[in-house]
């Protein structure tokens, strides 16, 4: 089947969806992310039609599920978006208690909004902590979550991107300094992942296969670096959450209405 052409595409969501550590080219203070280039690959589809296209990212790193299906989910209709990617609660599921049956129900009304008025929606599971060190801890929430938004998905008619099963993204060299934010690679699969989702035929064997073997001196630097990731990451953030600050208390939106990308087909 074809997938429709979307014109409007508006994304909400955390620092996942903002694109953290995936530096922009033609920006020095900005971050790209995979939703920017989905974006650039449904602006070529686009312009392959003679039709114009549009795109706004609201996604605030930081920011937990109330605002992304709050305040951006708001902003996001009011652009009459015919489709919007919804990427939140993962700063929900890192506090020491949560619900994970209210995350649940506010996505899926979220979706039930969207699909009201005809917008088609693109969802994201977690991706598996299973060898994510300290992170592992997470596991049995992001399994739960994973299995709610593939039940939100059947049930609403959504595309999913299937991060719980993407192996690739539990290599280490796909993660940033800061072990939480994806590199440029990691980004770029993700978005292949998204084309794949939305229906767009992709190379799978090209995005979605691990890399190979890290040598001995890679895997040592690796252990080498967890003092110091301690010290430059985990400490901060800790403290953050100790004065109930965020990351993004400072940082608004960078695409904060609809306006055209540069195309560029992903394949």
């Amino acid at each position: 089947m074809t997938p429709p052409l979307w014109q409007r595409y508006v994304a909400i969501g955390d620092s996942f969806t903002e694109g953290m550590c995936d530096p922009d080219p033609g920006d020095a203070d900005a971050f790209r992310g995979w939703a920017d280039r989905l974006a650039g690959h449904l602006s070529a589809v686009a312009a392959d039609q003679g039709r114009d296209f549009g795109y706004a990212n609201l996604a605030v790193r930081g920011r937990k599920l109330a605002d992304v299906v709050g305040p951006q989910l708001d902003s996001a209709l009011a652009m009459s978006p015919d489709l919007v990617s919804i990427v939140g609660g993962g700063n929900d599921l890192l506090r020491p208690r949560v619900d994970i049956d209210t995350i649940a129900e506010q996505l899926d009304e979220a979706v039930c909004r969207l699909r009201a008025v005809g917008a088609d929606v693109l969802l994201a599971t977690p991706g598996d902590t299973a060898h994510a060190g300290l992170f592992r801890a997470l596991r049995p929430r992001h399994a739960i979550h994973t299995a709610n938004l593939q039940a939100i998905a059947a049930r609403h008619g959504a595309h999913l991107i299937d991060l719980w099963g993407l192996t690739a993204l539990q290599d280490w060299r796909m993660w940033a300094p800061d072990r939480i934010h994806l590199t440029s690679e990691g980004h770029r699969r993700v978005a292949l992942a998204a084309v794949t989702a939305l229906g767009f035929p992709t190379d799978r064997a090209a995005w979605a296969s691990k890399l190979p073997p890290a040598d001995p001196a890679g895997r040592r630097a690796e252990l080498a670096g967890h003092a110091a990731w301690g010290r430059e990451y985990f400490g901060p953030w800790v403290q953050r959450r100790l004065r109930g600050q965020s990351s993004g208390d400072t940082v608004t939106a960078k695409r904060p209405g609809l306006s055209p990308i540069a195309p560029e087909r992903l394949s």
